[in-house]
């Protein structure tokens, strides 16, 4: 009988915006946010149990197939600035460590992000893949998923033996993308040869613009089902733009029997890349269009996706130009979120519910530019940030927003409720406004700091979904961000100033 196979489990995901505010130290992996906190040992599996993560997915089928699983460490931090070396170095530390203190394991699953850049290396996971094989030898397999926005580096598909990526944007396939690894790594295991072919496309695509149910990726993204039919494992990642990265950018993986079957089905990905560029919509609304439409609104709600401002992008979720336009404009039925404002949500809880202050709302993290917006607000609601979400993406999951408050615009024309917060969160789930009281089905106008997450809890309650392009941390007009390293093109297309709106 055939010895039980164990397989050593760790996760260490951060999407870094090196055009970001604030670093990701040790604190910001430690502690909760949109996931959960630092888990060790057992917790890696008790505490992401039946969770949209590519790690209980992993975990989930790797019981199923018989495996016995040796889980050392887990960790994520909410997307910023770059990872700070001593984070970076201190739980690489902790997580080798752990790996060697298992004891014998015949394999390896990571659960990483693939768009970290720390401040002293422009490829973190290249480097920790690369430091794990110094553990563990070429002899032992070492399977990998990744995000869709992972900015895949020759380094890291050298030191990986199989690399799986999301296929959907908004991801709700994270913790099938893990599962993904298991019947690979059970192939490997049982000595099997998987050829490698690593092709990237030579465009950068923002990340507005990388909603996989909508042209081309919906047609892009039915390729790997395709191959798989023809024996060949396909990967496509879309890369993170905000990352400055000579790397950065989209690119395809195949594994195959041999290196030409997988040569070639990176190949054909890549042509059709190519040819379907120019169907890429990469506009955005200008504040004066958005507010237009919005006070022209009837029937479903408007969604409105504050898309240089979102936390899952490393942005601040504090600006304020969007809310100052739709104030200017006397916009009515306005729900607005999450605004991370630890400070006005701290005056909020001290007035308490029905209570009218004046506040200086949003503009604390120091972003050039920027401004809060000055006025008084009523005291909706308040509540301690334990939001559990019900959405697709994260549903069971519950994030984690420390004191909060809804608060409603006193005083001027427009009217507009919005919920502040004491940790940076994506709005990207309903419940970040039922949870404190608000259902955002009872406005005409619905704003989130978010780029495409959100449509997949929005988008059946929207009668239009439109980008704005409010200034903010997280650039989506390419042509704007100050690149020194990048090596490919940005897309080519109609880009970042044409009105669109629509389901999509």
């Amino acid at each position: 009988m055939m010895a039980t196979k164990r397989i050593a489990i760790a996760g260490f995901q951060h999407e870094t915006n090196c055009f970001g505010v604030t670093q990701a130290g040790l604190h910001e992996f430690e502690m909760a946010d949109s996931w959960p906190s630092m888990l060790h040992g057992a917790q890696v599996i008790s505490e992401t149990f039946g969770m949209n993560l590519p790690i209980a997915g992993f975990a989930k089928a790797a019981a199923a197939a018989g495996f016995e699983i040796a889980p050392t460490l887990w960790c994520s931090a909410e997307p910023s600035a770059h990872v700070t070396d001593h984070a970076f170095e201190t739980i690489c530390e902790m997580l080798l460590d752990r790996i060697r203190d298992v004891g014998d394991i015949d394999g390896v699953y990571l659960d990483l992000h693939g768009a970290m850049v720390t401040e002293s290396l422009a490829d973190g996971e290249g480097e920790l893949l690369r430091r794990v094989r110094e553990v563990v030898g070429f002899e032992v397999p070492v399977v990998a998923s990744l995000d869709l926005h992972a900015n895949i580096s020759a380094e890291m598909v050298d030191n990986a033996d199989y690399l799986s990526v999301f296929r959907t944007y908004p991801h709700l396939d994270m913790a099938e993308t893990g599962a993904r690894c298991v019947p690979v790594l059970q192939r490997l295991l049982a000595g099997e040869t998987l050829y490698k072919a690593f092709q990237p496309v030579p465009y950068l695509i923002p990340l507005h613009a990388q909603h996989t149910g909508s042209k081309p990726f919906s047609e892009i993204y039915q390729l790997p089902e395709r191959f798989e039919q023809q024996e060949i494992l396909a990967e496509i990642a879309l890369g993170f733009t905000a990352a400055d990265f000579s790397d950065t950018g989209p690119s395809c993986l195949a594994y195959a029997a041999t290196a030409q079957k997988a040569a070639a089905a990176a190949e054909e990905v890549v042509h059709l890349f190519v040819s379907r560029e120019a169907d890429l919509d990469c506009s955005m609304l200008s504040l004066e269009e958005t507010v237009s439409i919005c006070r022209e609104r009837r029937g479903k709600p408007i969604v409105v996706a504050d898309v240089q401002d979102n936390a899952g992008a490393g942005g601040t979720s504090d600006t304020t130009g969007l809310l100052a336009a739709l104030i200017e404009g006397g916009t009515k039925s306005v729900l607005m979120g999450l605004f991370h404002d630890p400070e006005s949500a701290k005056q909020a809880h001290e007035a308490g519910e029905g209570a009218r202050i004046k506040l200086a709302v949003g503009a604390k993290s120091n972003l050039a530019g920027h401004v809060p917006v000055k006025a008084e607000f009523e005291v909706l609601a308040l509540g301690d940030g334990l939001c559990r979400y019900t959405g697709k993406m994260y549903g069971g999951g519950v994030a984690t927003l420390g004191e909060t408050a809804a608060l409603r615009l006193v005083g001027h024309e427009a009217s507009i409720d919005l919920v502040v917060t004491s940790i940076r969160n994506q709005c990207l789930d309903r419940a970040h406004f039922t949870h404190i009281g608000l259902d955002p089905t009872n406005y005409a106008v619905i704003c989130v700091k978010s780029t495409v997450h959100f449509r997949a809890d929005f988008e059946p309650i929207a009668g239009d979904i439109c980008s704005v392009s409010s200034p903010g941390a997280f650039l989506c007009n390419l042509e704007e961000i100050p690149y020194t390293c990048i090596s490919r093109r940005l897309v080519n297309t109609r880009c970042a100033t044409v009105a669109s709106t629509g389901t999509g």
